[in-house]
């Protein structure tokens, strides 16, 4: 609750100028409150007549000792596991071992057991398994219900999400209903030497890297783009528990079915499962010069990427961005042409095996990550790129 102290208000108008929400009036020289107010407090720190007062809830002291592990939502589609879920088995592994607790994963369908040996495989020490006929096919309400059951009963400390388009329905829903908060899209997480979970996502744009913690609440929660973490080499040689937790739901409860499913066919390659990504930036400077870029893909039988310049300019369409609100990618070889790098393209690539910048400023951010930088023209080095790869490919 906010409250202005009439008598104490000298109608100075600090508040109504710092104000980034708009929140303050001017009402008879007084400042006035309105309903757009988020109690961020700026207004309260501002006011030299201490006029102004903001009373928030306590918050609720929890037993943080009492949540413990490290868990991952194992997403799957009719019976094959989603590859961001082994990506996260394998960076939650590093994060158990750092707590020096258990990494476990939750698995829910209908007819899914025999995926926890994949579980187990991939870093997994116990896998709690949820199956029921409801649960076939993803569904926000019975999904919901089933976690948020089984993380109020075992205290997870960590819970890990794929930022898949269910990943990023589902984690939101379970941190409402357990008034806890949710970092989404992180490009890395870590352990601080307090124990809590370091959370790194890009933000304003992804002009800056901002680093979060849940200092107060449990469990700690973050979705992960997938192809930002790195999987581990599975062994098939471990063992692990399989805990089976009984799904209490009814049709009841589910208020929106799926009817049917359509696929999408396009001839287009998919950026997120290709081997060799060539990728063109503004510095192409026109869409009439983008076939240059095309040319080197195609000798390559590679996927053409773009950054969001390109696309904002309407040079090539949104399925061609890659970048913090393009696709997320790692493939063998990433190859920036006229890309400088600003940190919204760098995090949806930077995972890549090996990184190829062709760039005429030899200070352009994306050399400092290249494994192998070309400092000149495109327009010069493409072409002959492309001479060379095909005089190579003949004479193979």
């Amino acid at each position: 609750m906010i409250q202005v102290l009439i008598d104490k208000c000298t109608g100075c108008k600090v508040c109504f100028s710092l104000c980034p929400f708009g929140a303050v009036d001017m009402v008879d020289e007084k400042a006035q409150i309105s309903a757009a107010c988020t109690l961020c407090g700026a207004c309260e720190k501002a006011c030299p007549a201490q006029a102004i007062i903001i009373e928030r809830p306590k918050r609720e002291e929890i037993d943080l000792s009492e949540y413990k592990g490290v868990w991952v939502y194992a997403e799957q589609s009719e019976g094959k596991l989603k590859s961001v879920t082994l990506e996260l088995l394998s960076e939650g592994k590093k994060l158990a071992d750092n707590l020096g607790e258990e990494l476990a994963a939750v698995l829910m369908g209908n007819g899914v057991s025999a995926l926890t040996d994949a579980l187990i495989a991939q870093c997994a020490d116990k896998v709690y398994l949820a199956e029921h006929e409801l649960l076939e096919r993803y569904n926000s309400d019975a999904y919901t219900a089933i976690l948020t059951a089984i993380i109020s009963k075992y205290k997870p400390s960590i819970v890990l999400y794929g930022a898949t388009l269910n990943g990023r329905d589902l984690a939101p829903r379970i941190a409402a209903r357990l008034k806890i908060g949710l970092t989404a899209d992180c490009t890395g997480l870590d352990i601080t030497d307090e124990g809590h979970l370091l959370q790194t996502r890009p933000a304003l744009g992804g002009n800056i890297m901002a680093q979060i913690l849940s200092r107060y609440t449990r469990p700690q929660m973050a979705t992960v783009r997938p192809n930002v973490m790195k999987r581990a080499e599975a062994d098939s040689s471990r063992k692990g528990e399989i805990i089976k937790v009984e799904a209490n739901i009814t049709p009841r409860i589910i208020r929106a079915k799926i009817l049917d499913i359509v696929r999408e066919v396009s001839q287009e390659v998919n950026l997120e499962e290709a081997d060799i990504i060539v990728s063109c930036g503004r510095g192409v400077q026109s869409p009439d010069n983008i076939p240059v870029v095309e040319e080197l893909a195609k000798t390559l039988h590679a996927a053409l990427g773009c950054s969001r310049p390109v696309v904002d300019e309407e040079w090539l369409p949104h399925m061609h961005q890659v970048g913090q609100t393009g696709k997320t990618v790692a493939p063998k070889m990433y190859i920036a042409v006229g890309i400088s790098g600003m940190i919204q393209h760098l995090v949806g690539m930077q995972t890549s095996d090996i990184i190829v910048a062709i760039n005429k400023d030899p200070e352009a951010p994306i050399l400092k990550i290249a494994n192998y930088g070309v400092v000149g023209d495109l327009f010069k080095i493409v072409p002959e790129l492309v001479k060379e790869l095909r005089k190579g490919l003949q004479e193979a």
